[in-house]
């Protein structure tokens, strides 16, 4: 990177006309350089990524295992987004690709809000009976329309967080953990 720092102190007569249109070819150039430095280095594409948790309880209807019952997780969701820094000059958010706040809003809004201490029952099985009692009890009841695994649960949230999304920024990828060695992951490039 160029540091350009001159003081340049000129009286009447100091200087010649040569000298003076140097020194400005000089400093054209520098400021070309770096225009073209900084456009250079603001179109590069970045991932931005914000960790979420919260929790909630599921059942896996017709499972052959434990989890066919009642239980719940503490989850963490990555959310990774990519697009370009913002480059207009005055723009409160220059150089940044979003700024985290907003990210943090949609899956807020769309995602933890709903999800975190609920519980989500396929509405399409037997646990509908279960679901309704328990939500006629003042419990926080999520119905979908698929067995709420973590794989079908993070494509649920891409299409929710998608949605939202600025036009110039994409969503990357998610990574949904129901525990510290369980995870799925979306992928914008295997979902094209």
């Amino acid at each position: 990177m160029c540091n350009l720092s001159f003081k340049l102190t000129i009286s009447k007569g100091q200087i010649s006309q040569q000298l003076l249109k140097s020194v400005f070819h000089f400093l054209n150039h520098q400021l070309k350089f770096r225009s073209f430095a900084l456009h250079t280095y603001f179109m590069s594409k970045i991932r931005i990524t914000k960790l979420f948790t919260f929790e909630t309880g599921h059942a896996l209807y017709g499972y052959d295992g434990k989890c066919k019952n009642v239980h719940g997780h503490s989850y963490k969701l990555s959310v990774t987004v990519i697009g370009s820094p913002i480059t207009k000059l005055g723009a409160v958010k220059l150089g940044m690709v979003i700024d985290f706040g907003d990210l943090k809003k949609v899956v807020k809004e769309e995602i933890v809000d709903s999800f975190d201490h609920a519980t989500v029952f396929n509405k399409n099985t037997p646990h509908l009976e279960l679901a309704k009692e328990l939500q006629d009890r003042g419990h926080n009841i999520i119905l979908v329309d698929y067995q709420p695994t973590s794989e079908n649960m993070v494509i649920d949230f891409a299409v929710k967080i998608k949605d939202r999304l600025p036009e110039n920024i994409q969503l990357h990828s998610l990574k949904l953990s129901e525990t510290d060695t369980s995870f799925a992951e979306w992928y914008a490039s295997d979902n094209e």
